[in-house]
């Protein structure tokens, strides 16, 4: 199997890389190689390779910036996803793309399920939703993952290695209580990427559409981030004394967040007989 990865430097990018390598042969490429602002380059690259499976984990992701710059925003985030999943449809490949818990507002009080109605807050949230409405327009074999607050431990752009760097010189965090959702280690979803590519084109094909695909269960970003501290493998570095909770009032920013974004992934347990662990298992894992 021939396998198209695009933004291979990205946390989910990077592990999809290395757990789709055993089921054929990689291509993976990322910016300035490929410039999804010029989709069309893209479609030609994929009608060069002729992949059996084309896997879209880039994506225009400066959420406050989005307000601003909503053209670039858009042409990422919505018209070039759906452009590729045309050219995949053509080819008759298959076609994995990411979207957000940033779609919802946020307002529901329990987890967002796919009929859910998605009212996104932000330009970010809105060409994600686009995103996933073009892909499933233009048909074929494609499968549309919502996932949320998405983690890895490379790189120093995280929440993880942000707050570890915050442990290590500021005695006081203080850590919103009210943005609740699933953190999503990306290797659980690079593998479960894995696991359903195997089984090929036509089953993909029979059960193609939206599915939320999140960490098992949900936590505030102080739970969150109290447990990062708690399993720091040099907590001797930490100088924090105390985390005190916090409202995302108090951080104002261009962008409006989603509060309550959980997202309930039971249509995609019962579909593909998958599911991933609990967010606290998982970051157990990653944190090892």
């Amino acid at each position: 199997m021939r396998i198209f990865i695009l933004a291979e430097n990205g946390q989910l990018g990077w592990e999809l890389c290395r757990t789709l390598a055993p089921l054929g042969e990689i291509i993976a490429v990322d910016y300035p190689k490929i410039d999804l602002e010029r989709p069309e380059t893209v479609c030609e690259l994929i009608r060069e390779i002729k992949p059996a499976l084309v896997v879209n984990a880039a994506a225009y992701t400066a959420v406050d910036l989005a307000e601003t710059e909503r053209e670039r925003a858009a042409k990422i985030n919505a018209i070039a996803p759906g452009l590729l999943a045309e050219e995949c449809d053509r080819l008759g490949a298959m076609f994995f793309h990411y979207s957000t818990d940033y779609v919802f507002d946020g307002t529901k009080g329990s987890p967002y399920t796919e009929s859910d109605t998605p009212n996104p807050l932000s330009v970010y949230g809105r060409s994600k939703l686009e995103g996933e409405q073009l892909v499933r327009k233009a048909g074929g074999a494609h499968l549309i993952f919502r996932t949320s607050w998405v983690y890895s431990m490379r790189g120093q752009g995280g929440f993880i290695s942000k707050v570890m760097q915050w442990s290590r010189r500021q005695e006081t965090l203080r850590m919103v209580t009210d943005q609740v959702s699933n953190p999503t280690w990306a290797r659980m979803l690079a593998e479960v990427a894995a696991q359903i590519a195997v089984r090929g084109q036509k089953y993909v094909a029979e059960r193609s559409g939206l599915y939320h695909l999140a960490g098992s269960g949900f936590a505030s970003r102080l739970e969150w981030a109290k447990m990062i501290l708690e399993l720091d493998p040099n907590k001797q570095e930490q100088i924090t004394k105390e985390i005190l909770p916090a409202l995302t009032a108090d951080f104002p920013t261009p962008a409006e967040r989603p509060l309550f974004s959980a997202l309930d992934c039971s249509k995609f347990e019962s579909t593909f007989d998958l599911k991933l662990p609990d967010w606290q298992t998982a970051l157990r894992l990653a944190m090892q």
